[in-house]
């Protein structure tokens, strides 16, 4: 018989699952996996309280295929495995992070540059097995070029600077209703400011064509071009790939920079999840 797999991509927020079952696949989500803010008891809790009641046979699922936030840190690994094997007791369970996710669901088992443009960004180079090398992360304070949050900072700072032009000034006040003094408060004192400051490139999608929003967004793009791709050797000879919310949405602006780079631009993904499956398939 086919074996049953469950594979799961999670987010520090949501996380999406799918259970292959005899050739067919059933998708959920769940809120995401954080190794920072969840114990061993709490993922336990989540897994048995929220996934199986919404898909009864992955607790029998016989290979568990986890990518996750976090998992770049060793002790987190094995915090979410001893979970997970406290769950799935006879499944053979591998504990990944979102970097290898986005290498598999883009480059499957070929050589290729895997690219992450969402809430933060990333990039490494995959040699078909594993990240061969990768740009170090180092959040969106002093990092994250071509992200939601680097995007979103832009905005942000037209809007604090009084540069926007006439036009897109009463759009963004139409939308926001904010002021100075809220968007500091957001920033520095509040949490999460990171998914804040990504949330301001909904403004950037819904005033495409007006030259100060492409420039936010070209700019913003061509940073992360410059500072990481350009420092793989081997982004002259693989395709470049791509996945993630900024991504997917400006993918048009990934393939001028592209071109105008000569570089090859391979898939552009919005989520890995149907990557993921055809890998584990």
């Amino acid at each position: 018989m086919p074996t049953v797999k469950l594979i799961a991509e999670s987010g520090a927020t949501k996380a999406e699952w799918c259970l292959i079952s005899k050739g067919r696949k059933k998708k959920v989500m769940t809120q995401g996996i954080s190794p920072y803010f969840f114990n061993e008891e709490k993922i336990i809790s989540l897994l048995e309280n929220e996934l199986f009641p919404l898909v009864p046979g992955a607790a029998r699922a016989e290979q568990v295929f986890y990518y996750g936030t976090g998992m770049r840190n060793p002790d987190n690994v094995k915090m979410v495995k001893r979970a997970f094997q406290r769950v799935f007791t006879q499944s053979k369970t591998e504990i990944n992070d979102d970097m290898l996710a986005a290498a598999r669901a883009l480059n499957g088992h070929q050589k290729g540059l895997a690219c992450n443009l969402g809430t933060g960004s990333f990039c490494s180079y995959y040699n078909g097995k594993k990240i061969a090398r990768q740009t170090p992360g180092i959040g969106y304070v002093l990092g994250d070029e071509g992200s939601g949050a680097y995007l979103g900072r832009k905005v942000l700072q037209y809007f604090m600077y009084n540069t926007f032009d006439d036009e897109l000034r009463y759009k963004f006040d139409l939308k926001y209703h904010t002021s100075p003094v809220e968007v500091l408060e957001n920033v520095y004192r509040k949490p999460l400011a990171n998914r804040y400051l990504a949330s301001f490139t909904l403004f950037l999608a819904e005033n495409r064509g007006h030259y100060m929003i492409e420039n936010i967004i070209e700019d913003g793009l061509n940073d992360f071009f410059f500072l990481h791709l350009c420092k793989y050797r081997e982004v002259w000879t693989t395709p470049v790939s791509f996945i993630g919310s900024v991504a997917f949405g400006f993918k048009d602006v990934l393939q001028q920079l592209c071109a105008s780079y000569e570089f090859k631009l391979g898939k552009v993904m919005k989520s890995p999840m149907e990557g993921l499956i055809d890998y584990h398939r």
